[in-house]
């Protein structure tokens, strides 16, 4: 491995014209702050890389391959068997090496096991998807900076990995099992597919890979077609299912851009970036800074395994992204051939399913290995599935299947995209990389540019499903489920159903960028998951179809608390000083910890706690005694810090309350006050009353008093070392989100997702952007690392990171050390 030096202060300013002290692997000599020339043909290319505080990489090299060669290494020793899991399930092996009943890798999609998760992919390599949209030229295949990225990437992972297998016992947990072994671009790009597709067939594998045609004369209950009751059920089980996808289950995200006249100071600009990634798996963060001087210079965060900056910033622009509200797939219900399920009729011409013999290696009891075959089914639209997201029941009738389409199965564009807008230079530049490429598979974008202008822009992948299509075409399911999620289901029966086509569009059956929504202010702009609609209240976005979102519908108490927090702070009504975001004020606001739901109902809930009869609450386990609550909730200041008491208790009740049928409110929604209403806790109402009663039972059995501070039970442990945690869970209004994984024994003892990386970029008119960053599960996957929780004790005390970012800054640092490589 190389080694590297720490140096002292009185060294650290000699570093600007040499490499004092360090060691170069395979190299001679090497500049310290402009990119490494490229050596002669044939030879290697040196890759610098100057790790600041918390371990974060700040790599120069003079062509695409060497950066992509400088983070392949990086991002491997920070997280080899993490990525190393992922380059196993791309590649359908978790079977043969971990066992056919293992857990599947929930970072790239939605499977009960590790023997469905390969059947998958095992189809999908099959089909040589992959290496069809790789042959492409770009926009629809890579471009030539990203396939060199790529290369590089590959050829950095795989030096450490040989690396790894010659060092000693410590380190990654993964070392010296057989799966952990060198990549090809193909894995590459296929985690790049996997990826883009997870919101659409990522979802379903499980319903991909079971479904099965009625066995011949076999008496099937759906020959008339489904029940009233049946369709309500399995459209409520569908939209439910899609909703939880969509920023309120695993995946969401906070963002809030000012322009000139939404910032303070000497300000031109503003972005928060705040998403809300798993902390485990696949979908970690990895920060990063990435130059090839005079064609890139950007600083931020991206997904494990890709090798550009996908949240971050350059000398001129910061972007971040939120989870759309835009479907990305669709159902059809295809009409089958009588007595022959696996022919389907279009226009009343038969058409023959395609069978694909999918064959899995598995690993059996004894450790042998064995094989799994199994038949899987496709149409002209897709695969046929026999169950949605989230396991609704779309069973496969002798009178009818249903199938999917993904809008993203033929996209390999997201990292054109990325790459692009990290050489943006403005918000306009913003709209054309977009538009250009439109690789984005479901995310919106938001940014600031240093003009002082801010940018919503929903350009990424959207089916091409107007609105007078879905009315033509939905079947009876459709008719239920597309006005609520977006999603159609159409009749694929009929050829003139088939999605439409843009002349603007990068493939067909994608509605071109002139159709999506997009706002540009010198104000503000926000989004937290809900549609396009109040992205800025003073400027509504309508003229959209429903297949992006929807419109004059009730927002989430997260996406109101956002609005309202830029509204107050435009306005100096907040209680920080000034009026206008700026830096300081940004981070401020965010680890307030403020909850809406608390500002609506905490009052209310003061009410609800003192009118129980003796102080007993109902619940499933008996009447519970909620009279020590009431008082820490009447002292509770609406807020989700580690020393709020009462929010505990209220975080558990608000996301039982959620459950209760047509919702916990008096006040109803009213379209024309979207930011104020629903409100008015219907302390009433039994169901309200018994979820009060259920939230205290359940700190009870866990042992926990109803007014204990909130970080004693929301924590997680690392390397024995417990770190209690502030933030609150999505339904409560919280922009500083935490989900927690409940402990029916213990409480809120790890988190599954929430707040990840965190980045507020600030442009003054002239000079250097100015920034903080957090990544608050760290830098490292790996427990053995010093950078597996230093960031998640700063997270814990509210601290951020000032970024360095010029050359003299990062030279600056403390804790600079430098490592040279050797690209081939």
């Amino acid at each position: 491995m190389p080694r590297v030096t720490r140096l002292p202060a009185r060294t650290r300013g000699a570093l600007a014209s040499l490499l004092a002290g360090i060691t170069l692997v395979g190299a001679t000599a090497a500049p310290a702050v402009p990119a490494p020339p490229d050596g002669p043909a044939g030879h290697g290319r040196s890759v610098v890389i100057r790790y600041t505080e918390h371990g974060v990489p700040h790599i120069t090299a003079g062509d695409w391959r060497g950066l992509g060669y400088g983070y392949g290494y990086a991002s491997a020793t920070d997280n080899l068997c993490v990525l190393a899991d992922a380059y196993l399930t791309v590649r359908a092996e978790r079977s043969r090496h971990l066992g056919p009943d293992a857990p599947a890798d929930t970072g790239l999609g939605v499977a009960g096991d590790s023997l469905t998760s390969d059947l998958y992919f095992q189809r999908l390599n099959d089909s040589r998807t992959v290496e069809r949209l790789v042959a492409q030229p770009p926009p629809r295949g890579p471009e030539p900076e990203v396939r060199q990225l790529v290369d590089g990437y590959v050829r950095g992972y795989n030096r450490y990995v040989a690396e790894t297998g010659r060092a000693g016992a410590d380190g990654p947990a993964c070392r010296g099992k057989a799966w952990v072994r060198p990549i090809t671009s193909l894995d590459v790009y296929r985690h790049f597919h996997a990826v883009a597709t997870m919101s659409g067939a990522g979802t379903m594998m499980d319903g991909i890979t079971a479904a099965r045609p009625p066995a011949p004369g076999k008496p099937s209950a759906a020959t008339s077609g489904p029940s009233a009751a049946s369709l309500k059920a399995t459209a409520s089980g569908l939209s439910a299912a899609v909703r939880a996808a969509r920023g309120d289950g695993e995946l969401g995200s906070n963002a809030l851009a000012t322009g000139s006249r939404g910032t303070g100071g000497e300000a031109r600009s503003v972005l928060l970036a705040n998403p809300h990634f798993p902390w485990h798996g696949a979908r970690r963060f990895w920060q990063s800074h990435l130059t090839v001087p005079g064609r890139l210079d950007v600083s931020g965060a991206s997904l494990l395994g890709f090798p550009t900056v996908l949240i971050g910033h350059n000398r001129d622009l910061a972007w971040t992204h939120t989870v759309s509200t835009a479907a990305t797939y669709g159902l059809y219900e295809v009409p089958l051939v009588p007595g022959d399920p696996t022919r389907y009729l279009v226009d009343g011409v038969p058409e023959p399913m395609r069978a694909h013999r999918v064959t899995v290696r598995v690993r059996a009891a004894d450790g042998t290995e064995d094989t799994v075959e199994r038949t899987l089914w496709e149409t002209r639209y897709g695969p046929v599935i026999g169950t949605g997201p989230g396991g609704s029941p779309l069973p496969w009738t002798t009178r009818s299947a249903h199938v999917l389409r993904d809008a993203n199965a033929g996209n390999l564009r997201a990292v054109n995209s990325w790459l692009g807008l990290g050489r943006a230079r403005d918000t306009d530049g913003v709209r054309r990389v977009l538009a250009r490429t439109q690789g984005l598979p479901w995310v919106n974008t938001v940014a600031a540019d240093r003009r002082g202008r801010a940018l919503y822009a929903d350009l990424q992948v959207v089916p091409h499903v107007t609105d007078d299509l879905a009315e033509r075409c939905s079947t009876p399911l459709g008719e239920r489920v597309f006005p609520v999620s977006g999603v159609p289901v159409l009749d694929g029966g009929r050829s003139d159903c088939a999605w439409g086509s843009d002349p603007d569009a990068v493939e067909p059956g994608l509605l071109g960028p002139a159709r999506l929504p997009g706002l540009a202010r010198d104000d503000y702009v926000v989004n937290a998951n809900n549609s396009p609609w109040l992205t800025n209240p003073a400027a509504p976005l309508t003229d959209y179809p429903r297949v992006v979102g929807d419109k004059g519908t009730p927002r989430s108490l997260r996406t109101q608390e956002a609005v309202l927090t830029a509204e107050r702070r435009l306005a100096g009504t907040d209680g920080l000083p000034g009026r206008g975001l700026t830096r300081r004020a940004a981070q401020r606001l965010l680890f307030r910890d403020h909850s809406r739901a608390a500002e609506l109902a905490g009052a209310d809930a003061v009410r609800l706690c003192r009118s129980f009869p003796g102080g007993l609450a109902p619940s499933s386990q008996g009447p519970v005694d909620v009279s020590a609550a009431c008082p820490a909730l009447e002292a509770w200041d609406g807020t989700f810090r580690q020393e709020s008491r009462g929010a505990l208790l209220f975080a558990r009740f608000v996301l039982k309350a959620e459950t209760v049928p047509g919702g916990p409110w008096r006040t109803p929604f009213d379209p024309a006050d979207p930011l104020h209403t629903p409100r008015t806790l219907a302390v009433d109402d039994p169901q309200v009353r018994r979820a009060f009663g259920e939230a205290a039972a359940e700190l009870r059995t866990a042992g926990i008093a109803l007014d204990a501070p909130l970080g004693a039970h929301q924590y997680v442990v690392r390397g024995g070392e417990r770190i209690p945690l502030h933030g609150g869970p999505h339904q409560a209004g919280v922009l500083n989100v935490v989900t927690p994984r409940w402990d029916p024994a213990a409480g809120a003892t790890e988190v599954t997702t929430g707040t990840s990386f965190l980045q507020v970029t600030e442009f003054p008119e002239r000079g250097a952007p100015r920034a903080s960053t957090l990544l608050t599960y760290a830098q490292s996957a790996d427990p053995s690392s010093p950078h597996h929780a230093d960031q998640t004790r700063l997270y814990s005390r509210g601290t951020w990171v000032p970024e360095r970012f010029t050359p003299a800054e990062i030279l600056r640092s403390p804790h600079l050390r430098t490592v040279v490589l050797t690209a081939p």
